[in-house]
């Protein structure tokens, strides 16, 4: 008789260390729910607001040459991009990368997945 009650024995351990695994979690996240959480960092200022008169987008000039139309777009009276658009063909436009006034860059429609990354390296007066 002393085997069966060794079994039982056993058996009451099994028992109470599986209620001990499922039910120690739960006092573990309550006692981590208890503990003060961080403060909040302040937001960021916002921007100033817009004010009424100041432009936000481009202003753009349309010229037809003909049967072509060219389109000049400005920002702050700057020239920095024309579009181009002749009568035969696909549109392509003329860049100003630098914004030194002179158009630097030729793109077309067809060149939309072909671009080429280029970085300022050096620059001298």
């Amino acid at each position: 008789m002393p085997i069966v009650r060794q079994f039982t024995g056993i058996k009451k351990l099994r028992q109470l260390s599986l209620m001990l695994v499922l039910v120690l979690p739960t006092f573990v996240d309550a006692a981590a729910e208890l503990e003060e959480p961080p403060a909040a960092p302040e937001p960021p200022e916002l921007p100033p607001r817009v004010q009424s008169g100041e432009e936000m987008e481009p202003d753009i000039t349309i010229i037809r040459k003909g049967k072509d139309t060219i389109q000049e777009y400005r920002r702050g009276g700057k020239l920095y991009m024309i579009k181009v658009k002749p009568q035969v063909g696909p549109a392509y436009y003329l860049l100003d990368n630098n914004g030194d006034g002179r158009m630097d860059v030729r793109k077309n429609d067809l060149d939309k997945n072909s671009d080429v990354n280029q970085w300022l390296l050096f620059e001298w007066d």
